[in-house]
């Protein structure tokens, strides 16, 4: 948003009050009002602030391309992924890889496998591999955010593969990030994880890999995924840090690296929104605030 001093006055006076956000959800509202919708503009909106909930969902969607640019469009291409939906579980349950007591994220596992022709033969089922569990954890995620199972089942697919295409070469770097960024905000924590061999064996696939899913409570992960969503990776190692640094206290008091693993594995669910936020301000204060004029 380009920078207006009137604006700003207005800004510092909402959150004085605690209305912080109203002047953000009407220059999205303004954006939505666009045909075509500004990708463009919706990212950087996405990138700056967090995505009011009842909004959430449909600029998810248009961000992944389950939904076009052009609005007129919409109605039209929701009946089209509803038919897809119904004709790949049809298909399944026809072939008997599914039944009625399927639960629903293994269901959305077999459309994804079958959709992206590595669904294994029926004689050849395996248990889940760890690109398996990776996705049962972030449709379970998924699962908990949207309430509609078509939805739901594209918004688990399309985060996915965009994930895979925009950040797969990214990913094996991320804990060197972390290493790199956390030397900066608290040296004495690093040294700790270090000499205790932890910091080679922090839970980095629940966070880099399964983006949080699993970690964090719904209503922290979804602010993490706008992020993602939008196109950046990077704040998954800022979340990270913020974790590790809010609880550095407890932290510098373990020397088993299995037990510095099984803690942040398995870390309280208390007080994540306040990490998540303190995240984000790390992630703008390290990498900027993406600036666009709405």
């Amino acid at each position: 948003m380009a920078d207006d001093p009137q604006r700003n006055f207005r800004s510092a006076y909402y959150e004085k009050v605690g209305f912080r956000g109203v002047e953000e959800k009407k220059s999205l509202e303004i954006l939505l009002k666009d045909s075509p919708l500004d990708v463009e503009k919706l990212s950087t909106f996405s990138q700056r602030f967090p995505l009011p909930s009842m909004y959430r969902i449909h600029v998810w969607k248009v961000l992944l391309g389950i939904l076009p640019p052009h609005t007129d469009s919409h109605a039209l291409v929701s009946r089209y992924r509803l038919q897809q939906f119904e004709d790949v579980s049809g298909a399944l349950t026809a072939m008997r890889f599914v039944h009625a007591s399927t639960p629903v994220t293994e269901l959305y596992l077999r459309m994804y496998q079958l959709e992206s022709r590595q669904l294994p033969r029926r004689s050849e089922l395996r248990p889940p591999d760890d690109e398996d569990e990776h996705f049962l954890s972030i449709g379970r995620a998924m699962e908990e955010i949207v309430d509609d199972p078509v939805d739901c089942y594209w918004l688990i697919r399309c985060f996915i593969n965009q994930f895979k295409l925009k950040f797969g070469d990214s990913i094996p770097h991320l804990p060197k990030s972390l290493e790199h960024f956390l030397s900066q905000e608290d040296a004495a924590l690093l040294a700790h994880l270090k000499t205790s061999g932890a910091l080679h064996s922090l839970p980095y696939c629940l966070w880099f890999r399964r983006c949080f899913a699993g970690c964090l409570p719904q209503s922290s992960l979804q602010r993490v995924w706008d992020k993602v969503i939008s196109g950046s990776c990077k704040i998954l190692v800022f979340v990270a840090m913020e974790i590790l640094l809010s609880y550095k206290i407890m932290l510098m008091g373990m020397s088993d690296a299995g037990g510095v693993y099984n803690f942040l594995s398995n870390m309280p669910q208390e007080n994540t929104d306040a990490i998540v936020t303190k995240a984000i301000d790390l992630w703008h204060k390290h990498c900027g605030t993406p600036m666009h004029s709405v």
